[in-house]
């Protein structure tokens, strides 16, 4: 098979599937996008170990059923992934039919894959003595979500899962751009699902990182995080499809400062280096940028660092907000989930979703401007960041080239 030569420092983004607690649909996303509300954010009791209530970001939606032959296939996680890359699939199988698919990677981000099943599992062996009939612990493993992706899809080149918690997700555009240019593939399939967990959430709670209420990211209230689940993929390659206005992944940039395993460097260095290598990526300065999809937890450490990080970078010039009141914090799907919400603020030119403040702005956030009512993206590029335990930093700028 002859290939066309390309351009090497393009990547072009070839549709979206989405499903997050804000739904699946263009109507259910961009109503909760347009208000800053999403009333699937629901309060839970009963999920954590000790009682304490939380909110999360649970998906009610009827999610669909699995045809694949392998019986560990058939997990939570691998439904919710379908239900996003099914909405992908005419796509893909056009790729498939253009390149091959041995062409055609799959390079997707989690941190939970199939835990929620095995936690079952281990209820049934605890209460009958063993784990129920066909029970694997493969369904539970990283790698059984590429291995889903790729049997599902017909894909059949390069497949593999990067997990660096909740930059995982965001990391695959690096690995995918890379397989790109390298010849490795013409196509790949990017993303990531993690879906809710008891193991997550009283994880958290040990760290005493849950709040008791929706979460208030950038508030002098705020308390902790809120988790949901989603999943979101994206389909990349060198070539222009027949849209008019091409949209891509125009910079990436990543860090890794190691600062502590849980807590981030609070000065944000890691976050700016990220952000730096962005823009330098994307050939692009701080006044390109049109709108910061912060990562925004609303811990009292992860916004005083970012924000520092931001203004350092971009001083107050650039609208800011996290949309994770709408989510939930996805954790490994966090960066995908924040991608796909970029993708639908540039492919159908929204509103940016604006900070919906409840209280005042916390006294230690640097002086940053949050996005408020009625802003619409000024310049056509957008910087999303992700910044995960360990210091595991990714900054990824997506948008419409000036050309």
């Amino acid at each position: 098979m002859t290939h066309k030569m390309l351009n090497k420092h393009v990547i072009y983004i070839h549709g979206c599937g989405f499903h997050s607690a804000m739904g699946k649909t263009d109507k259910e996303i961009h109503a909760c996008l347009a208000t800053g509300i999403n009333p699937a954010m629901t309060h839970e009791a009963e999920i954590l170990n000790n009682g304490r209530p939380t909110v999360v970001g649970r998906i009610s939606d009827p999610l669909p059923e699995i045809e694949a032959d392998n019986p560990h296939f058939h997990t939570r996680n691998n439904q919710l992934a379908w239900s996003a890359l099914s909405q992908l699939q005419p796509l893909i199988t056009n790729a498939i039919n253009k390149y091959g698919a041995a062409r055609v990677a799959a390079v997707v981000g989690t941190s939970t894959s199939g835990i929620s099943d095995g936690e079952q599992a281990f209820v049934h062996y605890l209460e009958q003595g063993e784990f129920p009939h066909g029970y694997h612990y493969y369904r539970q493993e990283l790698v059984n979500l590429n291995d889903f992706v790729a049997d599902a899809t017909g894909a059949s080149g390069p497949s593999y899962t990067v997990s660096t918690a909740c930059s995982s997700s965001g990391r695959v555009f690096l690995s995918a751009r890379n397989l790109l240019r390298s010849g490795m593939a013409d196509a790949v399939i990017v993303g990531g699902c993690d879906t809710l967990c008891r193991l997550t959430l009283n994880g958290f709670n040990g760290l005493e990182a849950l709040s008791t209420e929706l979460c208030r990211p950038f508030e002098a209230q705020r308390n902790g995080i809120n988790i949901g689940e989603a999943a979101a993929f994206m389909l990349l390659t060198q070539s222009r499809d027949d849209s008019d206005r091409p949209l891509q992944l125009l910079g990436a940039g990543d860090s890794s400062d190691a600062h502590h395993i849980s807590a981030p460097e609070p000065e944000g260095k890691g976050a700016f280096e990220a952000m730096q290598k962005a823009l330098d990526d994307a050939g692009l300065g701080p006044s390109d940028i049109g709108y910061i999809n912060a990562h925004g937890t609303a811990t009292p450490l992860n916004d005083t660092m970012e924000s520092k990080a931001i203004a350092r970078l971009f001083g107050a010039s650039v609208p800011v907000s996290s949309t994770k009141q709408l989510t939930g914090h996805t954790l490994g799907a966090a960066s995908a989930t924040e991608a796909a919400i970029c993708w639908h603020l540039l492919q159908h030119d929204l509103t940016l979703p604006k900070q919906n403040l409840r209280g005042p702005v916390g006294d230690d956030i640097a002086d940053i401007t949050l996005v408020s009512d009625g802003q619409k993206l000024s310049k056509p590029a957008i910087l999303s960041n992700s910044f995960a335990f360990g210091g595991n930093n990714i900054s990824l700028i997506f948008g419409y080239p000036n050309d």
